[in-house]
């Protein structure tokens, strides 16, 4: 792909793909689940749970090549390298081979969690060898199946891999379900995993061979491609090991130092404000194998105008909406856990939202710089900040409890901004010119609309009257956006996608 088909209107339609492709598995999710209790019971159900788990964890273990992948195939396709199918079947057998030794682990270890780790009913012992015995035959597939995506990520395919992606996170949740007029078990339930799983990698596959046709020309295997492949892999390991650690041993200070039941009262929360994290994850998708392109392709222009409208994009998408839930968290709370949970939460909601915005935006430079070939740095950063997070975290909660949990996370947060932020500037990937950084100006000028006004809602006042006085201010934030914020070719993006949406209603009506 030429670096000058890397549009704004193809990041944007990539963008809204990949939103959509995470979100609709979530919402179904919520539907599903209910019914999987009732039929498999609580037991069985948790036992299905692990195995969800391992399944979605398991592409963790490829030691960062699926990253390594779409970085060094997304430099290939801007420079139009003929090395591609050598760096493809590189990745791939690799992948297999750590595949095949995470199987044997798997079946390893099998006996061990069962009788000694999981504490399980003698009546479920055997399903539960079986469900992870057919499992641990389906990994060599799942962790290569991260190359063949990457691949197609690097060459900005997102419709393609959203016509697999979505189909194959849905099946987690209904093929169980489909399965229940069949009578099928927990082992029935995770062949079914299994089998959907193997239809997905050779989808992947044959998307790779259409999009790429040299891959199926030209099977070569380049030994020397193995060394850079697995150094840039394994600081995005360490990334991949030290972020979940950093995001949720918050958990066990609240549970060891406060109560079990105060872990509920911050992970409710926490929940509510996390699922913006789908609006900078999808976008990061996106944009990695775009800044990989650009800068193999030397379009530096491109890649800075690609960096300060992806946080603009961001911040005039999320923050809006955290900074409602920060204004109606009690309300949102009592709607949904009861008013005493939004009595001991509500505070904390408020905190973790302005965590989330913060850290949504952080999303953009650690992109830039693992796409421009620094993953070191990032995994860096999440080293330093892990000691000194445990520490603040457990003094904060020891002097103000929940709040103080919630403050300890955002200041952590806040610190991983700057850094990454401040490395963008120190290697100079993107210029620190005024005029490139106008546009990020012009949209903080209007965010202090929402930021000032809806504070208001937080007034003694009935629903009726903030959701109004909100819903006005939106709209005030909304005009400010259009007439001083957006630009010529933001605008006629805009007004194109109304009119392909109007159109997509009227076929379908």
């Amino acid at each position: 792909m030429d670096t000058n088909q890397i549009t704004g209107r193809l990041i944007t339609r990539n963008w809204f793909l990949n939103l959509a492709g995470q979100g609709v598995p979530v919402l179904i999710g919520l539907f599903t689940i209910p019914l999987l209790l009732r039929y498999l019971g609580v037991e069985s159900f948790g036992i299905l749970s692990v195995i969800w788990a391992l399944l979605g964890y398991a592409g963790q273990f490829d030691l960062g090549l699926g990253r390594a992948t779409t970085k060094y195939v997304a430099e290939c396709v801007g420079r139009d390298d003929p090395r591609l199918p050598g760096l493809f079947w590189t990745s791939l057998l690799s992948q297999v081979v750590f595949g095949v030794l995470g199987a044997a682990t798997l079946t390893a270890i099998t006996p061990f969690l069962v009788h000694i780790v999981l504490k399980i009913s003698p009546v479920y012992v055997g399903e539960t060898e079986r469900g992870l015995l057919v499992l641990a035959c389906c990994l060599p597939l799942v962790i290569a199946g991260n190359s063949l995506r990457g691949t197609l990520e690097a060459g900005q395919r997102f419709a393609a891999i959203n016509y697999i992606r979505v189909p194959a996170n849905l099946s987690v949740f209904l093929l169980p379900l489909l399965g229940i007029p069949f009578g099928l078990r927990l082992t029935g339930i995770v062949l079914l995993l299994v089998g959907a799983r193997l239809a997905a990698g050779f989808a992947y596959l044959a998307f790779c061979f259409k999009f790429f046709p040299s891959l199926r020309c030209k099977f070569v295997l380049e030994v020397k491609l193995i060394r850079p492949l697995f150094t840039y892999g394994g600081w995005v390991t360490v990334s991949n090991l030290v972020g979940p650690l950093l995001t949720y041993v918050d958990r066990f200070f609240v549970g060891s130092i406060l109560s079990m039941s105060a872990v509920g009262y911050y992970t409710a929360p926490y929940e509510i404000a996390s699922r913006m994290w789908l609006v900078p994850q999808s976008l990061l998708a996106t944009v990695f194998p775009a800044f990989s392109s650009l800068q193999a392709g030397k379009s530096q222009a491109q890649l800075e105008d690609l960096y300060v409208r992806s946080l603009k994009s961001i911040l005039l998408i999320s923050a809006p909406v955290l900074l409602v839930i920060a204004a109606f968290a009690r309300e949102i709370l009592t709607a949904w856990l009861g008013p005493d949970f939004a009595t001991a939460s509500a505070s904390t909601l408020r905190i973790l939202a302005l965590g989330v915005l913060i850290n949504s935006i952080a999303f953009v430079p650690f992109g830039l710089l693992q796409g421009l070939g620094r993953p070191d740095l990032t995994a860096k950063f999440h080293l330093l900040e892990l000691p000194l997070y445990a520490l603040t975290l457990w003094f904060f909660l020891v002097r103000f409890g929940l709040p103080g949990a919630a403050w300890a996370w955002t200041l952590r947060i806040a610190l991983d901004t700057v850094l990454l932020f401040g490395a963008v500037q120190k290697l100079k990937f993107v210029s620190a010119s005024a005029p490139l950084y106008k546009p990020l100006v012009r949209t903080l000028v209007a965010l202090t609309v929402p930021t000032v006004l809806l504070p208001l809602s937080w007034i003694n006042a009935p629903l009726s009257f903030q959701a109004g006085m909100s819903g006005l201010v939106l709209l005030v934030f909304v005009a400010v956006v259009w007439g001083y914020v957006l630009d010529h070719s933001e605008k006629s993006l805009l007004r194109a996608a109304t009119v392909s949406f109007r159109a997509r209603l009227a076929v379908a009506k």
